[in-house]
């Protein structure tokens, strides 16, 4: 019985183990995210906002030629990756239920080597992202809802 157990009790200890890094990379790809595309209390939401996030968000080398900042409450955001603020979308993608509130920074043109300038839209979009294991991790695209 003892030499039955021990093979399971080592693949038992082996899984436990491995769990922290799995845990850990879904964990660093959702932050990836949320840094690259989350600001839950935005200050302008102008073209100066855009131009001081981008820095400040480490996407101005070279300039990124467009970013959508999601505002509000993570938990909401997270939630897209559930059916509760979810739904399927075009393949492993879902998109909202609800509209979020966005600022969508867009590269005027010219060289794209810092300064990065910016023009800001303000708008209140659907949004479509990738999920891993109930992460947000990629995010895809955002509309305009159509009116109902």
């Amino acid at each position: 019985m003892v030499m039955v157990l021990s093979p399971l009790f080592l693949l038992f200890m082996l899984g436990m183990s491995l769990t922290p890094l799995t845990l850990a990379k879904d964990d660093r790809r959702y932050k990836h995210f949320l840094t690259q595309h989350y600001d839950r209390s935005p200050k302008g939401r102008d073209n100066k906002y855009c131009e001081m996030m981008m820095e400040k968000r480490h996407l101005t080398k070279p300039c990124k030629d467009i970013n959508t900042f999601v505002h509000g409450n993570k938990n909401d955001i997270k939630d897209i990756c559930k059916d509760k603020n979810g739904k399927p979308y075009r393949g492993n993608l879902r998109i909202s239920k609800s509209p979020f509130q966005v600022t969508i920074c867009k590269h005027k043109g010219g060289s794209t080597r810092p300064p990065c300038h910016y023009k800001a839209t303000k708008d209140y979009r659907v949004i479509v992202t990738g999920c891993e294991k109930g992460l947000p991790v990629h995010f895809d695209e955002s509309f305009v809802p159509p009116r109902k």
